[in-house]
């Protein structure tokens, strides 16, 4: 009961089965869940955070997590929110992406202690079944009637471009065999999962009832917990930017990039995502947000989530590097970061490279160099922007007839190697010297 309370309070429970049986069954001891993940890619984006976290708060409540990574199921493919056939990929690249993505998991689960999180692959044991095994033990459970009223696959059915292969139509049964198989070997009652995997939840919870058969009568079969998809106030995917997907993985979405994503959350989505995405609690997270509609200009809520996400995935030093970064950013102080976070927060930046053999010269004067940036157009603009005092080198302005004359040397370099240029408050430009 605990479990499905907080999931309530935060917004995060979807869906059920077994109505007052479950309650009963997670109220009655220590309850085995657990949640599968896709190896497409060798990296989990903010997306793919959201069922982690539903088994942290399972573990929470003094239940055991198992996380299933879809070593053989991700051979073939879920077709679930697809309108098109996957590439399939091979067990190589799949060992690899599942190799990547368990990175993720030791931030968010507890891998010791009572109720200890496990990982288990599914090609396990579905690459040990027996094509004719499969069809006479577990696909005699399954009408294909039932199956083609799926949604991910009744749309590709209808849409003659598209189609769906047979293999992917048996997506299904796979993923039913799973639970059917953990049921079996770890006594795992719960199925956690976003809320379009209901149906392949439903699935796993039918085999189980028909293949499991000589339970007691007043055993407990199976259910499915799911979270809803969460998106955005304007509709939009959660972890999706102009620049593409925010990872969780710092090789991916640096922790400078992850921090600012969160920080520049919009207003209306502030308070939601406290509850979704971080593990604070009720009473902090009201008054977080007590706090921000009091002044919602020094946007409390947005750094209160951009700091408690980026501590789950980049630890508390980070943080306190990425809060300094922004603060010396804002005040111009550019010179203090150290070379690492200086890369992170202007890798997004327009950039060029330039010869150190130039510095020093009149190659490398201000009026020369600005119109090879995205800063200026011409010459003449370069002395219009450097008299008027709109130009600024690694944070410092530089203004009239001095900064016409200006020359970049080996001194403006920071770490050796960079120096940073700025028309205005947000127009910049990296300069690579080598």
């Amino acid at each position: 009961m605990q479990f499905l309370d907080e999931l309530t309070w935060r917004g995060l429970l979807h869906q059920t089965t077994g109505g007052d049986e479950l309650q009963a069954h997670l109220a009655s001891g220590s309850r085995i869940a657990y949640c599968g993940f896709d190896p497409t890619k060798d990296a989990l984006t903010i997306g793919n955070y959201m069922p982690i976290k539903m088994l942290r708060h399972w573990q929470l409540a003094g239940h055991k997590p198992i996380v299933l990574m879809g070593g053989g199921t991700g051979l073939i493919g879920d077709p679930s929110g697809k309108d098109a056939e996957r590439q399939l990929l091979s067990k190589e690249q799949v060992a690899k992406n599942i190799e990547g993505q368990l990175r993720s998991f030791s931030k968010v689960l507890d891998f010791e202690g009572e109720n200890a999180a496990v990982i288990v692959n599914n090609a396990d044991w579905l690459c040990e079944l027996g094509f004719l095994d499969v069809l006479r033990d577990v696909g005699k459970y399954f009408s294909v009637n039932t199956m083609i009223q799926k949604d991910s696959v009744k749309d590709r059915l209808n849409n003659r471009e598209q189609g769906i292969s047979y293999t992917e139509f048996s997506y299904m049964i796979l993923q039913a065999y799973d639970f059917l198989h953990l049921r079996r070997k770890m006594d795992c009652t719960i199925q956690i999962a976003g809320s379009d995997q209901y149906g392949n939840i439903v699935a796993g919870i039918d085999l189980i009832r028909r293949d499991m058969s000589g339970l007691a009568d007043d055993e407990f079969r199976g259910a499915g917990i799911t979270n809803p998809l969460v998106t955005a106030s304007d509709g939009s995917k959660i972890g999706k930017t102009e620049k593409g997907a925010i990872w969780l993985t710092a090789d991916r979405t640096s922790p400078y990039a992850f921090h600012q994503y969160w920080l520049n959350i919009p207003d209306e989505d502030a308070g939601k995502f406290l509850r979704w995405f971080t593990f604070l609690d009720q009473e902090r997270i009201e008054s977080i947000e007590k706090e921000h509609a009091e002044a919602p200009h020094l946007r409390a809520a947005q750094k209160a989530l951009a700091d408690a996400m980026t501590d789950i995935f980049h630890g508390s030093e980070n943080v306190t590097r990425c809060n300094e970064a922004a603060k010396a950013l804002f005040g111009g102080d550019i010179k203090s970061l150290d070379a690492i976070m200086l890369g992170e927060v202007f890798a997004e930046v327009p950039a060029g490279e330039f010869s150190k053999d130039s510095l020093g010269s009149e190659t490398a004067s201000l009026v020369e160099m600005l119109p090879q940036t995205e800063l200026c157009k011409s010459k003449r603009e370069a002395r219009e922007f450097l008299k008027n005092g709109s130009v600024s080198i690694n944070g410092e302005k530089v203004s009239g007839d001095e900064a016409v004359d200006r020359v970049l040397t080996s001194d403006d370099l920071l770490h050796g190697t960079t120096i940073l240029l700025r028309r205005g408050k947000k127009a910049w430009f990296a300069s690579r010297w080598s």
